[in-house]
């Protein structure tokens, strides 16, 4: 999958198409599978470990709450603070306007070639193909991002981007890109990939990074990687340029200390990521190392659109920590590329529609999802993903933006359950319409919509005789024996309050618990004999 690839066609057109492809890709269901329990695994150690695990969540959703509450006071203090700490503020509407503001850069500095670091954002935008339309190479210095580049892929996780590929595969790519001939070992694939890269931050006349968090109180980037490459394109080229969503600011340190434990415990297990930087402007006089200027670029591109809606704006309050992929049982089974968008997962079915503000094709998303709620249950900040994704389905039925036979469907349901004669009718002939597609008691290969359930699932068949018809038939035999029917059935007897037992058949039940001691002809003449049961006091 080509990174210049439209979004919303992928979204729109190719959405069962993918879904097919991966369920049918058994490798790839196999290694995600894997790797995602291998972090939950992780992730819930690490919680325990910590202790008072909801009381670190509550804190950081009230902390990611705060912030997005009152964004413009965070913002305005997070870039004044940048800017005197001599870093350089570019605010962009739209992702065409960050494309602009990054090409002019680059060109003023005559730019040939651009080193980054991870950033989701800059796959937002597709700065990679616009670069290479200019004739400006990006190398990708993340690792797994390294693998994808060569592979010409997006990223199919936002913590570990290449989680579908073996190490056979990454030495397919790295032999085809040196010349030379790997073993699928991971010690000589990195070794080989730290070699091609390092020249590459020698070389580079940008460092492009994004921003994990910023601290408003200082004016900060704060970046968190577990490779060395963060610092070495944040510090190596003279330019450092970062691309940043508008919501991801904290407003102190303190409150940095939280959602830095939440994010390193929640994405990868660890109690903090190997590499942790705080970055506040480009060099100073004196200092060895570091940028000659540092320019940061704040993106919104649809976020702001979240603002004040009171069923979506905490999805801003997302800290990328891809937890809710991890539990996903959707995202298990077809993985991140199934998405057709940056953002996959549950985070990626409500993220995308809202930032693309498209409810027609982007709108699909919020389908791929079972509603159980794992990922509000996994995620430190606590966003209700599920409600969302059940809003936004809404909203697309609202717009009348769902298939014309889904709408037909739902309006023929609507008609039969809403009349009696109609329900029966229609309850009656399921049963008889099913008949070509049953095999052993089950509906096999079933029609129009149902086939994508029996693709993979057996559906049982409609008995003959429902439960209403059952329970009908039911009242009437015990009207006909003389009970009454249900209501005039013989009532339950009261239980003993010493043993939990009924009492005996004969017992009227007023006269208090009865005499179980099995002597024959005893207060009614009909405990069993030689039962075990004695009467307890009636407390």
């Amino acid at each position: 999958m080509s990174q210049a690839t439209n979004e919303k066609e992928l979204i729109g057109t190719g959405l069962k198409k993918r879904t097919e492809e991966a369920l049918a890709d058994d490798f790839l269901r196999k290694a995600v599978a894997f790797t995602t329990d291998k972090l939950k695994t992780g992730k819930l150690k690490a919680m325990d470990d910590f202790g008072q695990w909801e009381a670190w969540r509550e804190r950081g959703q009230q902390i990611r709450k705060h912030v997005i509450d009152h964004l413009d006071y965070y913002l305005t203090q997070f870039t004044d603070n940048v800017a005197k700490a001599g870093g350089h503020v570019y605010f962009c509407r739209t992702a065409e306007e960050a494309v602009k503001v990054f090409m002019d850069l680059a060109e003023k500095r005559k730019a040939k070639l651009v080193a980054k670091g991870k950033s989701m954002v800059s796959e937002e935008i597709h700065l990679n193909h616009h670069l290479e339309e200019r004739g400006i190479e990006a190398i990708e210095t993340d690792l797994g991002e390294y693998i994808l580049q060569l592979a010409k892929e997006t990223p199919s996780h936002l913590i570990i981007p290449a989680i579908h590929k073996n190490k056979q595969q990454i030495a397919d790519l790295f032999n085809e890109e040196s010349g030379e001939t790997f073993p699928p070992e991971t010690k000589v694939l990195a070794g080989y990939a730290k070699q091609r890269l390092r020249n590459y931050f020698l070389e580079a006349d940008i460092g492009l990074t994004g921003c994990n968090f910023g601290v408003a109180e200082s004016g900060s980037i704060t970046l968190v990687s577990n490779e060395g490459n963060g610092r070495m394109v944040s510090t190596i080229p003279k330019s450092h340029v970062v691309i940043m969503g508008m919501e991801r600011l904290v407003p102190t340190f303190d409150d940095l200390e939280v959602v830095l434990n939440l994010l390193a415990r929640s994405a990868t297990g660890q109690k903090l990521t190997t590499y942790t930087s705080m970055i506040t402007g480009p060099r100073r006089a004196g200092e060895l190392d570091g940028p000659e200027e540092l320019h940061l670029i704040v993106l919104d591109n649809g976020r702001s659109a979240q603002l004040g809606d009171p069923v979506f704006q905490e999805v801003l309050h997302c800290i990328r920590c891809a937890a809710c992929l991890n539990v996903c049982p959707v995202y298990r089974h077809v993985g991140g590329h199934t998405y057709g968008s940056v953002y996959s997962g549950p985070i990626g079915a409500v993220l995308t529609p809202l930032l693309q503000q498209d409810m027609k094709e982007a709108g699909q998303l919020a389908y791929a999802s079972s509603l159980c709620g794992a990922c509000y249950e996994a995620c430190p900040v606590k966003i209700p993903l599920h409600d969302m994704l059940v809003q936004l389905r809404a909203r697309k039925v609202k717009l009348g933006l769902t298939p014309l036979a889904e709408r037909a469907a739902f309006k023929t349901f609507q008609t039969a359950f809403g009349n009696v004669k109609l329900y029966k009718m229609a309850t009656k002939s399921a049963y008889y319409m099913q008949k070509p597609f049953i095999s052993k008691g089950f509906i096999k290969n079933g029609p129009g919509p149902m086939s994508g359930w029996t693709q993979s699932r057996f559906f049982p068949m409609k008995p003959k005789q429902s439960f209403r018809d059952r329970w009908a038939a039911l009242q009437q035999e015990l009207a006909a024996g003389g009970g009454g029917g249900i209501g005039g059935a013989e009532a339950p007897r009261e239980r003993n309050v010493s043993t939990g037992l009924p009492d005996s058949p004969g017992s009227s039940g007023s006269s208090g618990p009865q005499d179980m001691s099995g002597a024959a002809g005893g207060a009614n003449g009909n405990a069993a004999e030689g039962s075990a049961y004695k009467r307890g006091d009636n407390q």
